[in-house]
């Protein structure tokens, strides 16, 4: 725990809507927030700017800055806007295009995402968990390959693993100094094999958190994934996660302890989505700590994160009664 003068330090790794929707909570707590945020996205405007220009997709960064923003509602509404009525610009978004506009100018994605930052005057760091374009590959349990992040979850087929390349990807330096100064560290929620995955992939950001005294949750994702993780419960979310870096990496889940409506419910069945069983004592057995919390909540009919809680949890409930370690 820091002393009660000091800032406590807290570093958030995923991607997706998961990320931004944690973000917006912890941004009203007095902490110091990093976000590490995964580059292996190649669809839709991030996979066109990515394949044109040669650069990390921009969208999930693009995605944790407007969370972390403190400007007027407009001056975050125009940097999220997306063209729908252009031939040439359908589908990028006004953040993504200024993104690659400062990646040319200054030469560096890492540099260009430090001055949007500051443009937006965000509440926080987001550093890219490399600063180069990232490929992400699955392989299925019957030994096929898939390359590409967008397609991983077409294909409809259980995922054995998941890897990236180049294997030896470097972070920033920014990124490894982060991990280290910190008192607690958030893994997810995300998608597991296209957005959490990938950042624990990258060697010396997985040896920074293996390394790490810093509390260390794993946030277990409310629902099951079409394509992902279809019938997995809490207990294959942490190992697929243990199974590709080390016994050591996680003390604690945070899983929901939530019953949805019938109505809510059919709805996701439909998109063969489920609510993510907490099986507690498989979670034990892999000598890991699970705290099950009412923490979920329904927004447009969509089952969220409820971030408010979710933030107040992790930073006045875990780490003053951290056990392990």
């Amino acid at each position: 725990m820091p002393k009660p003068s000091e800032r406590i330090k807290v570093v958030v790794l995923g991607g997706g809507t998961g990320l931004s929707t944690l973000l917006r909570g912890l941004k009203k707590l007095p902490v110091d927030i990093t976000a590490i945020v995964t580059v292996a996205d190649d669809g839709g405007s991030s996979g066109r700017l990515r394949e044109d220009y040669d650069i990390p997709p921009p969208g999930d960064v693009r995605n944790v800055i407007a969370a972390l923003s403190d400007v007027e509602p407009l001056v975050e509404a125009m940097f999220q806007y997306r063209f729908n009525h252009s031939k040439d610009l359908e589908g990028h978004s006004l953040g993504n295009l200024m993104l690659a506009a400062l990646t040319a100018i200054t030469g560096d994605f890492g540099h260009a995402v430090s001055e949007m930052s500051r443009v937006l005057n965000i509440n926080g760091k987001v550093l890219p968990a490399a600063n180069q374009v990232v490929t992400l590959h699955a392989v299925y349990e019957d030994g096929s390959i898939v390359t590409g992040e967008s397609k991983i979850p077409l294909v409809d087929k259980p995922i054995r693993s998941v890897m990236i390349t180049p294997e030896d990807v470097q972070p920033l330096p920014e990124t490894i100094q982060a991990i280290k100064k910190a008192d607690l560290i958030v893994i997810g929620p995300g998608s597991l094999y296209t957005s959490i995955l990938p950042n624990l992939l990258v060697p010396e950001i997985q040896q920074a958190i293996r390394e790490s005294d810093a509390l260390r949750v794993y946030m277990c994702n409310l629902m099951t994934q079409a394509g992902e993780t279809e019938a997995y419960k809490a207990s294959h979310h942490l190992q697929a996660i243990l199974n590709h870096t080390a016994p050591d990496i996680i003390d604690v889940v945070l899983a929901s302890d939530y019953d949805l409506p019938d109505q809510i419910m059919d709805q996701y069945s439909e998109e063969h989505a489920a609510p993510v069983v907490v099986d507690v004592e498989k979670i034990e057995s892999l000598g890991v700590e699970v705290i099950k919390r009412d923490i979920a909540v329904i927004r447009n009919g969509s089952v969220r994160h409820n971030a408010e809680k979710v933030a107040l949890w992790l930073v006045y409930e875990a780490l003053s009664n951290k056990k392990i370690k």
